[in-house]
């Protein structure tokens, strides 16, 4: 007698990560479920796809911690104090534009992205977690800034707000740069660019 549900071959990890991919590069609105069924382990039925994930909502969470807990760790950098203020930020800008250009999945941040695909207002809480996101990298870059201005590095003049936001908007930028084709070494030589803004508000001596 047949069993429903799941094929017992059904690696419901590899599924995770293949859905992941699908959201990375459509978003989540623009995502069908058409297009996750199908793009799951060669095929997978409505009814198995309900009873693995339970909904696209379900789904687009779980991708949503995985990418968080992986390719989102690129920015860790601005919270290590170890690093002086400046190198943290540029790490962090260097390390995310090497992963958003790498091959093997969707080009850009989803994290980013998330802010152009942004689902309708009565799904709005969907991608509440890619705006936390967003909003503690921001809080990590504005950090670093800080650490800058207290080390007496940076001038105690400088508007800390403003000059982390310069950073932050270079930062989800690269998203966009990353999605039309810019290659990693542009993006790369455009960071040593960014962080002359940084040497340029530093305490003048001597």
């Amino acid at each position: 007698m047949a069993t429903m549900g799941r094929p017992r071959t059904f690696d419901r990890d590899k599924a995770v990560e293949q859905a992941l991919h699908i959201f990375w590069q459509n978003g989540y609105e623009s995502t069908s479920l058409s297009q996750l069924k199908a793009g799951i382990s060669n095929g997978i039925s409505a009814p198995s796809f309900y009873a693995a994930f339970g909904s696209k909502e379900a789904l687009f969470q779980e991708c949503t911690t995985l990418y968080l807990s992986t390719f989102a760790q690129v920015t860790e950098s601005l919270w290590d104090t170890n690093l002086a203020p400046r190198d943290a930020i540029e790490t962090a800008l260097r390390s995310s534009a090497r992963m958003q250009c790498e091959r093997g999945h969707p080009k850009g941040c989803m994290v980013g992205l998330g802010a152009m695909s942004a689902p309708t207002e009565e799904n709005a809480g969907v991608t509440v977690p890619l705006t936390r996101s967003r909003a503690r990298t921001r809080a990590g870059i504005t950090a670093c800034v800080q650490r800058g201005v207290d080390s007496g590095e940076l001038r105690a003049d400088i508007d800390v707000r403003a000059l982390a936001t310069v950073f932050d908007a270079f930062l989800l930028g690269l998203s966009t740069l990353a999605r039309d084709g810019i290659r990693h070494a542009v993006m790369d030589v455009s960071i040593t660019q960014i962080m002359l803004v940084w040497d340029a508000s530093k305490t003048i001596t001597g």
